[in-house]
């Protein structure tokens, strides 16, 4: 049995081989292909397994960004329709697998070992007991794992896009100026990479710091601002105060949604702050903001406190979790 494992995004796919004798850890033939330069997904790994050397894959699994539905997934950015029969059918596979990114990511979250992942609040571990993770990357995504007394499955969840519930003044004030220019703010909205932004434009304009002339013109030469405002942040000796407030206002609302995620799903297994930009903040989501505002739960804040918390430093963590779960269901199918 020979698996294809993918984390397949709008910018990237991420593809690797997996068997079982080396397993979900020790992946071989890894390669990362740019989506856009290809018409279909299906084109593109028809492209990735001409160039590499060994026999084909018997299976797949795969993990997409955007919801899975009856074997079925429409790539949130990118013009791609997945249907897991008829890509079987067309590579020459036995079965293939479809999860969802951050579902796959919660897989993966179940190999890694302690270099792959920095502790933040160590708590106490529940054996057995359910695990959520939250991503926020470009978007933001969210899944959780629970032990169904043989091992961990994972459930997938688009609790991103869910309306963002102010936990203090400044965060009311935060919804009411974005309303201004869309009907629902969702947490995606404020606490993602797109959020960025958002959070240093609402700051500036309400003068909670001035704002630095070269921070400015950094900004209006680059594409993409969240790299800029989090380097003005954490950069030693040339540190802009906005961009710090603008930073740590991000640590805030992640700790409270993270806060609201473990005791939603009563996390006792821990908390995975998984995604592009948990190790890009490290510092910030190690400070008091993040963690007051992650237990600051009443009466459940004793509770809190025992729920660990751990960034995931892995950034092939959605791969990982592909060939983890593909290599599982081959295994109790008996292949």
């Amino acid at each position: 049995m020979i698996l294809l494992a993918g984390d397949v995004g709008a910018t990237k796919t991420a593809l690797a081989i997996a068997t079982p004798d080396r397993g979900a850890c020790a992946p071989c033939d890894e390669a990362t292909l740019p989506s856009g330069d290809y018409k279909t997904l299906e084109d593109l790994i028809e492209d990735y397994l001409r160039r590499r050397q060994g026999p084909r894959p018997t299976h797949a699994c795969l993990g997409a960004a955007g919801p899975v539905i009856e074997g079925c997934v429409k790539l949130t950015n990118i013009d791609w329709n997945i249907n897991a029969s008829a890509m079987a059918e067309r590579l020459g596979l036995q079965s293939v697998e479809l999860l969802n990114d951050v579902e796959a990511t919660a897989y993966g979250a179940l190999v890694l070992d302690e270099k792959q992942k920095r502790t933040i609040i160590a708590g106490k571990t529940v054996s057995g007991g359910t695990m959520a993770v939250v991503a926020p990357g470009t978007g933001l995504g969210k899944a959780f794992l629970t032990w169904d007394g043989s091992r961990y499955r994972a459930h997938a969840s688009e609790g991103g896009h869910a309306g963002f519930a102010p936990a203090n003044d400044l965060e009311c004030d935060l919804v009411r100026a974005l309303s201004a220019d869309a009907r629902h703010v969702s947490w995606e909205s404020v606490c993602s990479g797109m959020g960025i932004p958002r959070l240093y434009a609402f700051l500036r304009d309400r003068g909670a710091a001035p704002e630095s002339s070269w921070i400015r013109d950094e900004i209006v030469r680059s594409e993409d601002p969240t790299p800029v405002i989090v380097k003005g942040a954490l950069t030693q000796g040339r540190r802009c105060d906005l961009c710090a407030s603008t930073v740590e206002l991000f640590a805030s609302i992640l700790g409270s949604l993270t806060g609201n995620m473990a005791l939603e799903v009563l996390a006792e297994g821990g908390v995975y702050l998984a995604g592009g930009m948990p190790p890009r903040v490290l510092p910030a989501i190690e400070s008091d903001a993040f963690v007051r505002a992650f237990r600051d739960k009443e009466p459940m804040t004793a509770l809190l406190a025992r729920i660990p918390v751990h960034v995931v430093l892995e950034p092939r963590t959605a791969l990982l979790g592909s060939a983890h779960f593909g290599l599982s269901q081959r295994r109790l199918a008996g292949d």
